[in-house]
């Protein structure tokens, strides 16, 4: 009975005051939706931009039927020939600045050389690119050059000098490529959500767990609503037990809150990174993942309490919660960087960790009942471990007391 009180208790706090129900679940959802939506739209217009631009392009030491290729091709860009005796200095100048995209540089005699070319050893001309790698415009300027000019003259050139290109080509290589792909859709559709969402997860869950928490606990120590509580024939361990519920009742509120958001947010960003995957549960997984989500929640509330127990104020509890967000980013951060694969079972008995590599398995459809059974026993050992370690510090007056 104890417990189901301080359950309503700790709801009815927050829900009637509309400031917290405000900066706890609206405000944080709509915020990522926004940023997301003007990420995708960032993203968007720059892909626009880049895909509008007009390169500018200078070219040195252009031979005759190299400028007929261009024209034949109908190359969009403006270009600016250079003969030998031109300084290429104020162009590369030009490309450091950004306002030059690419300088294209054939050596000189480059067609001499070529007809002169007879047996193997003979010198082979070289054409030079030089654009600027941390410039978008230049980047894709380069790209469509080598692709649309370079390689349209140099299959020319190859005719000219062999007469029947074919005989170069002993075999071809996937006609069709789109025959040769063999890929697990679902795996494949939920891979990009699989390196992003167990990060951002994690971290929701844990940041509503720390801002709850220490108000909750350390909060009420401050002002003094928790000494009365204490001192009410409420049992300790059920009040203990009724905070961590309700607190996980509320992170769990805030997760889905943001998790919805944070998947709306995606699909708006999708639109300037094309196709970013979707994800199919089936009934098991989705029940594994419920399971899976109750006891992180519970884990990071109980975290956040036990810090928040043994400090006086929260300012004083918010350092010490410090290391373990941390603790918890580092855990969660290392599986955007995974190659993916199969993993050692030890891994799923890391705490934290394995509640990351958990939901990322889930979301590619790789995760085994005997990984999901380790995960949650380790979990649920840890969850038992927090606990009696909160309700100890409740028992003790010095604690709870600030003595």
């Amino acid at each position: 009975m104890g417990v189901k009180n301080i359950i309503k208790k700790e709801l009815s706090r927050v829900f009637t005051d509309k400031k917290l129900v405000i900066s706890l679940f609206i405000l944080p959802g709509v915020l990522i939706m926004v940023i997301y939506s003007i990420m995708g739209g960032l993203i968007s217009k720059l892909e626009e931009d880049i895909d509008t631009h007009i390169p500018i392009v200078y070219i040195q030491n252009a031979p005759e039927d190299f400028k007929h290729t261009i024209d034949s091709i109908e190359y969009i860009g403006e270009i600016d020939y250079l003969s030998s005796s031109d300084s290429t200095e104020p162009v590369k100048d030009g490309i450091l600045k950004g306002d030059i995209d690419l300088l294209v540089v054939f050596d000189e005699g480059f067609k001499q050389t070529i007809q002169d070319y007879s047996q193997p050893g003979d010198l082979i001309p070289e054409v030079r690119t030089f654009y600027n790698p941390s410039e978008e415009y230049s980047v894709a300027a380069r790209g469509e050059f080598l692709s649309s000019v370079l390689n349209t003259y140099q299959q020319n050139l190859l005719v000219e000098r062999i007469d029947n290109i074919e005989l170069l080509q002993v075999f071809n290589i996937d006609i069709d490529p789109d025959k040769s792909i063999i890929v697990d859709e679902s795996k494949a559709s939920g891979k990009f959500l699989a390196m992003l969402l167990p990060f951002l997860m994690n971290i929701m869950l844990f940041q509503g767990a720390m801002g709850l928490g220490m108000d909750s606990i350390t909060g009420e120590k401050e002002r003094g609503t928790l000494a009365s509580m204490l001192l009410s024939p409420i049992k300790r361990s059920e009040i203990v037990l009724g905070k961590l519920i309700s607190l996980g009742i509320l992170t769990g509120l805030s997760a889905v809150i943001y998790t919805v958001s944070v998947a709306i947010g995606l699909q708006n960003l999708s639109g300037g990174m094309g196709d970013i995957g979707s994800i199919k549960f089936t009934p098991v997984q989705m029940v594994q993942l419920f399971v899976l989500l109750i006891f992180l929640v519970y884990i990071y509330v109980s975290m956040v309490s036990l810090v928040a127990v043994y400090a006086r104020t929260q300012k004083e509890a918010g350092t010490y919660v410090t290391p373990l967000y941390i603790l918890v980013m580092l855990g969660s951060i290392m599986t955007m960087f995974s190659p993916g694969g199969s993993k050692e079972t030890m891994h799923y008995a890391i705490p934290i960790y394995n509640g990351t590599i958990t939901i990322q398995d889930l979301l590619v459809g790789e995760l085994t009942m005997a990984n999901f059974g380790i995960t949650i026993g380790s979990l649920a050992l840890l969850a038992f471990l927090i606990t009696t370690c909160i309700t100890k510090a409740f028992n003790s007056e010095r604690v709870m007391f600030n003595a």
